[in-house]
């Protein structure tokens, strides 16, 4: 039977859904880690390991790891916050809240965990302001990957609307020297020498046909617009990327030394996540939203996953089961995730608080979850 268990990250805490293809059998457990916000939530499904990053200006940045499935969590503190500096100077509140005078290994060098990824034996982190760290012992200990913290281009690097930050972690399958991040808003680089150097990449594969852009993230110069939102790897071996861009989706075969504008057919150039097939490359989805200075939620407020059978060639809306009236609810970049199964199955939450599955590919939708915080991950463990 078909048995999964949803990964969830929210502004106030992680949360576990569990259950199969019955829509009305899904279970919650949390908030976990102690109602931190949590940016993302990863699994091992080899080992059942999780790990949850988050933190924020009050509590510092830290990386949450759970051992037995969820039901207890520990805490890798990995920056201070203004909690610090409270608790330092009031003995009562320290005792309160269970602060020791412990140093934390990166001082104050970023205040959130954004993205997690597991790979190889190795986890990492990607960190606001961006850098990624990596752990070697399952997230008890942590170092900085410096090839990319030390990259030449760093100066050049702008923040988005959100900030300055290492959002997606995506390792090759196949070749544990290889990976590539993304960075809002400078870009994608990749690594094929295990995090030793890094390559920028973001150079267009069909410039000339992207030149009608005008918008200040929009390509430009023969290079996608820098402000790279999500990206999946697609199946198979090799360097099959696909990417959703503050202005338009990309695909590329060549592990993004080159990108084509994949967008045409699809109802508005922006939006956050994307998903891959596990194992049909020419088989992605996306959820488009209206723009970014129109509301950003689904366009004419009527829900649709967008699913690619051949490439990005075209994009067909699967609405069964979705909101197509009064829908107003924001996708964030992380909030969508694929799972293994056959067919494959697709998930995605809202800020709103929903979690929405397709057991089909996107053909049928349920909402196994509402009334959660403001989802800012989702990922999926099994089946």
């Amino acid at each position: 039977m078909r048995v999964t268990q949803v990964l969830i990250g929210t502004t106030k805490g992680a949360f576990l859904l569990h259950g199969s293809v019955d829509p009305d059998g899904w279970t919650v457990s949390g908030p976990h880690c102690d109602g931190w916000p949590i940016h993302h939530v990863i699994g091992d499904p080899e080992t059942g390991h999780l790990w949850a990053g988050g933190g924020g200006d009050w509590s510092g940045a830290g990386v949450w790891r759970s051992t037995d499935g969820g039901q207890t969590w520990t805490l890798a503190r990995l920056t201070k916050g203004m909690m610090d500096d409270w608790a330092e100077n009031d003995p009562d509140f320290a005792q309160m809240v269970g602060w020791t005078s412990e140093p934390t290994p990166f001082g104050e060098e970023f205040s959130q965990v954004w993205s997690m990824a597991v790979a190889h034996g190795v986890v990492y982190a990607g960190t606001k302001p961006a850098g990624l760290l990596a752990s070697h012992d399952g997230g008890v200990t942590w170092q900085k990957v410096s090839g990319l913290t030390d990259h030449p281009s760093r100066p050049d690097w702008n923040g988005g609307a959100s900030g300055l930050i290492l959002h997606s972690i995506v390792p090759s399958p196949d070749d544990p020297r290889k990976m590539w991040v993304g960075i809002s808003a400078a870009g994608v680089f990749a690594t094929e020498d295990g995090g030793a150097t890094w390559e920028r990449r973001n150079r267009l594969a069909n410039a000339a046909a992207c030149t009608h852009h005008h918008h200040p993230a929009a390509p430009k110069d023969g290079e996608t617009g820098h402000c790279v939102h999500n990206i999946a790897h697609g199946a198979g071996q090799g360097d099959l990327l696909y990417q959703q861009n503050h202005h338009g989706v990309w695909r590329s075969v060549d592990g993004g030394r080159s990108w084509e504008d994949v967008t045409d057919g699809l109802p508005s150039t922006f939006g956050f996540p994307i998903g891959a097939h596990p194992r049909d490359p020419q088989t992605a989805w996306t959820i488009p939203l209206n723009g970014d200075t129109q509301g950003r939620f689904p366009p004419n407020a009527a829900a649709a996953v967008w699913r690619t059978r051949d490439g990005g060639q075209s994009w067909h809306a699967m609405r069964q089961g979705l909101p197509q009236t009064a829908c107003f609810f924001t996708v964030l970049r992380q909030a969508m995730a694929v799972d293994p199964a056959s067919p494959a199955g697709v998930y995605f939450g809202t800020n709103s608080g929903s979690v929405f599955a397709s057991f089909d590919e996107g053909d049928n939708w349920h909402e196994i979850a509402r009334h959660l915080p403001t989802i800012q991950s989702v990922e999926v463990l099994g089946p």
